[in-house]
């Protein structure tokens, strides 16, 4: 009786890892299979239309409407979303595209870059407090990050980074990389920070704290709100203190007021003067009024100065998103009361809410592009470093366009909106894979030392003449819409 024979499996060498595939199986990073003893790249490859449509059927791959056999490039773009990688290194990038752009011939390196050193800024527009500076982030109880210096109406968490994916247990790495590619690619991440809040964060959506959805981000501090809005209050109110845990504003004092000639009201505030008007630290940060702690504004009133006070003045005190409001009047022994607001103020609270902008997270995802990405553009890596910096090659990531610090390396932040849907991957290692396309003219390509003999026509790319790149076969293709707002790459 003849045994069974068992497929023979195949070596992926698509990163470090280099699983063993058996056939119809794919490997760890579930990018990558056997199809019949073939490696094929499971994810299509996403050829950017230049149109205002995020479709995105998968086709063997994509009939050009052009009979030439030319694309100008400003139809189609080829992205490095399901293009492959360059590991291990010496490979060139799975697609080195010509177009002519406006009479200019044009060089298009595509490659997935496999980052371990990448991370996530996230900015959370609230004025609730989230945690303080340096706290840990974690998810399922392992540290991915920390909360960072926070921004004008914003808290800011930076998330990942090569300490995080590879410096600690491998728990910490695979909950890392797990939680970056989930925020990456559009999905929502719950998340603790320590002695703080927690948090179910989504790309483009509203933050969600301890079970509320936040709804605005602050007007400004509360300063800023006291100078916008003074004219509006003056005389029909006496007194006004916008709440806010960093700058906390008194009208009768801030230089707004005086100008308009407000009367002194003989207030006094519990919190460390800054200049007139101005107070910090009027009270601990917290999810209270204007991101403080407080459930009760008048605790940082104190006592009235009785020779410029009166009974009967009015008092309105609100938070920098106008969320919280309350109107008092002091009585016969100095003390605020607090009473039903007027009529007469209550479009002021609205129009300070009327002025906040949405609530929102922000996803940027940030990576230094290193060797293999360098060294599959040309021959001598440095070459590429030095035409990005000097703005000779542009960078964009599926398509998108990026940020690229100054200074050494190629490092350099996307928004996660703006690119193609699931752009992002991993590889087990652990890291984060993403697309990166370097785009510049010919013939400074030529000059960089570039790979020139893997060079291909557009159209031929988009038509998958060589559908077979760096050993692996491409699975298909998915033609979808520029985002809004992005300028076309090879314009």
């Amino acid at each position: 009786m003849n045994e069974a024979v068992k497929p023979e499996k195949i070596r992926c060498d698509a990163c470090p890892v280099m699983c063993y595939i058996a056939d119809g199986r794919s490997g760890a990073c579930d990018r990558y299979a056997n199809a019949g003893g073939e490696l094929v790249r499971l994810d299509p490859l996403t050829i950017l239309e230049n149109r205002l449509e995020d479709g995105g059927d998968v086709v063997p791959f994509l009939a050009s409407s052009e009979s030439e056999g030319v694309d100008s490039g400003q139809s189609r773009f080829i992205t490095a979303v399901g293009a492959g990688t360059t590991y291990p290194d010496y490979k060139p990038a799975p697609f080195i595209v010509s177009s002519e752009v406006n009479g200019v011939d044009m060089i298009t390196v595509v490659t997935e870059g496999i980052f371990s050193y990448c991370g996530a800024k996230v900015k959370i527009d609230t004025d609730r407090h989230l945690g303080h500076e340096c706290s840990p982030v974690r998810v399922e109880g392992e540290q991915i990050g920390h909360v960072t210096t926070a921004e004008y109406g914003s808290q800011m968490l930076s998330l990942g980074g090569v300490n995080h994916l590879t410096g600690g247990s491998k728990k910490e790495g695979r909950v890392t990389c797990d939680a970056l590619l989930r925020l990456c690619n559009g999905e929502p991440v719950e998340m603790t920070i320590d002695d703080g809040a927690t948090l179910i964060v989504e790309a483009g959506k509203p933050p969600i704290v301890n079970g509320t959805q936040e709804n605005v981000m602050r007007v400004g501090c509360g300063s800023a709100t006291v100078g916008m809005f003074a004219a509006q209050w003056k005389g029909l109110v006496d007194e006004v203190i916008v709440v806010d845990d960093h700058i906390t504003g008194v009208m009768s004092e801030h230089q707004a007021g005086k100008v308009i000639g407000w009367p002194e009201t003989g207030i006094k505030i519990n919190g460390r003067r800054s200049t007139p008007g101005r107070y910090f630290q009027v009270a601990e940060p917290g999810t209270g009024w204007g991101g403080t702690d407080l459930d009760d504004p008048l605790k940082i009133i104190g006592k009235f100065n009785p020779k410029t006070a009166w009974p009967g003045l009015s008092i309105l005190m609100v938070s920098t998103t106008g969320e919280h409001a309350a109107y008092y009047e002091l009585n016969e022994d100095l003390e605020p009361v607090e009473k039903d607001m007027p009529p007469r103020l209550k479009p002021s609270a609205e129009r300070i809410a009327e002025n906040c902008e949405p609530a929102m997270t922000s996803v940027l995802f940030m990576a230094g592009a290193g060797g293999s990405l360098r060294a599959g553009t040309t021959e001598n890596p440095i070459g590429l470093t030095r035409s990005v910096q000097a703005a000779i090659t542009t960078v964009t990531s599926g398509g998108a366009p990026v940020f690229v610090w100054p200074g050494g390396g190629i490092t350099f932040m996307v928004d996660v909106t703006r690119m193609p849907k699931n752009s992002f991957g991993h590889v087990p290692t652990p890291a984060l894979v993403a697309p990166i396309e370097f785009t510049m003219r010919a013939e400074d390509y030529r000059a960089l030392g570039g790979h020139m003999d893997y060079v291909m026509p557009l159209q031929d790319a988009v038509n998958g003449v060589r559908a077979k790149q760096n050993d692996h076969i491409l699975s298909g293709a998915r033609s979808v819409g520029s985002k809004k707002g992005n300028p076309w790459p090879l314009s």
